[in-house]
């Protein structure tokens, strides 16, 4: 295909909306059409592999999750209610140090994402492509749940029990909820025989993985110093 009739059909896939984007595109270029949509795939995907490298970057190092706000992994909902009294009860430091341990084991596990992350990202068809383009601001982040929730619990439970030997979750989580045990508002948590931590910490951790995730696919959609090689320039940047 012609330099200028490329650049020409990348201008239309991003200046076009909804669609009329797929109607400009599956309509006027004929046998054209497969060399341009072939480009427009692979922009995605380099977009999608710089995007999802650079969130398990982020998230898989140490306050990768702790000392971000917006991921950082907080007691259960369960002991949330709970947590004035405990503290009032002396327990602040043990409270404090379950936080910190849970979000340790999520900073752990977080680079096994990168590998099943690539994997989607190779079995991704054009179909694929064309909805998470012309999809919302976080249809890849949307794409790569659906393809990988699973597989990433999987992978993650092992590491996170790992981790969370090292780091102490279930002792603090047991030390916690035994101290609990002991105050009029302990309850049924006592022991913790009811509630399966490995699990929220697992759950957590993908939430945000793929929190962050989405916030750099918004970068690479929207924000041209995110758009760091040719082929997103044309694929993303504004004509």
């Amino acid at each position: 295909m012609p330099k200028m009739l490329t650049l020409a059909f990348l201008a239309c896939v991003v200046a076009l909306p909804g669609h009329a984007q797929l109607d400009k595109i599956l309509g006027g270029l004929g046998d054209r059409e497969s060399q341009g949509d072939s480009k427009t795939a692979s922009g995605l995907k380099e977009a999608l592999q710089i995007g999802t490298d650079h969130a398990v970057d982020l998230t898989g190092k140490t306050d990768g999750f702790f000392k971000n706000e917006a991921i950082k992994i907080m007691m259960p909902q369960k002991l949330q209610s709970l947590e004035k009294g405990l503290r009032m009860a002396g327990m602040g430091g043990k409270i404090d140090e379950f936080e910190l341990s849970m979000n340790r084991a999520a900073e752990k596990a977080a680079p096994a994402a990168r590998g099943i992350f690539k994997e989607a990202l190779t079995q991704m068809t054009f179909d694929d492509a064309r909805k998470i383009l012309t999809g919302g601001d976080t249809s890849a982040t949307e794409y790569f749940k659906a393809k990988t929730s699973g597989k990433l619990a999987t992978a993650f439970r092992p590491t996170v029990e790992s981790a969370m030997a090292e780091t102490g979750v279930v002792k603090q989580y047991k030390e916690l909820t035994g101290g609990m045990s002991s105050l009029p508002f302990g309850g049924s948590l006592g022991g913790g025989q009811s509630f399966d931590i490995t699990q929220y910490v697992v759950g957590k951790a993908l939430d945000g993985l793929f929190y962050m995730v989405g916030q750099e696919e918004k970068k690479i959609r929207t924000n041209p110093a995110a758009q760091v090689t040719p082929l997103l320039k044309q694929v993303f940047g504004k004509h």
